[in-house]
């Protein structure tokens, strides 16, 4: 697949303050600062379309672009930031819950996860969730630039060996990396295949 135009068109913290057009959306969620919205700008070939920080817990809102007139790919917040105040953490928790099980165009959820160490418990607590739900999702792997190819297999072999004490089977897992482009083809062609069963 090839992007030819991406547009942020809004933000919102309901599924109902959507878009009035109904579209395939591709979400990313993860834990804060995982690198959503530098991924988000990879993808596009863009490097200011989604804002990125190095504060966590700074997106807030649901932000959906608009990708080739055809489908969405959303920016939710992220989870598990220690340092907010209970308040904000319930609100965004909120936020999430409500467009993961109310969202009609959610065609997958991709839960992001940090490839510098092992995935965390706050992880496989929420898709331990999505999958009581049956909410279809991937893995991506954020930063794959930051370490060998050997420190990478072996924390991607630590993380199958925690995920299958819950799981029967391994969901899919993609790397990527925002620095050098890794996983950018094949992240597109994961979500083009999915567009073509729709």
């Amino acid at each position: 697949m090839v992007i030819k135009e991406a547009q942020f068109v809004g933000s919102s913290t309901r599924v109902a303050g959507k878009p009035g057009r109904a579209l395939p959306e591709f979400a990313l969620i993860g834990r804060s600062n995982v690198g959503k919205s530098s991924l988000i700008n990879m993808l596009c070939g863009s490097r200011k379309l989604a804002m990125t920080s190095s504060t966590p817990g700074k997106t807030r809102l649901i932000n959906r672009f608009l990708i080739n007139g055809s489908w969405y790919l959303v920016d939710l917040p992220g989870y598990g930031y220690a340092k907010a105040s209970h308040d904000t953490r319930n609100e965004i928790a909120s936020v999430i819950k409500d467009y993961i099980l109310n969202s009609e165009e959610l065609a997958i959820l991709f839960v992001l996860v940090d490839s510098r160490r092992p995935i965390g418990r706050i992880d496989i607590d929420f898709i331990a969730e999505l999958g009581e739900h049956g909410i279809p999702f991937a893995i991506i792997l954020t930063k794959c630039d930051k370490q060998g190819p050997n420190a990478l297999s072996a924390t991607m072999q630590e993380n199958e060996r925690l995920i299958l004490q819950q799981w029967e089977e391994m969901p899919d897992v993609l790397c990527s990396s925002a620095a050098d482009g890794r996983g950018r083809d094949e992240i597109l062609d994961y979500i083009d295949k999915i567009l073509k069963t729709i």
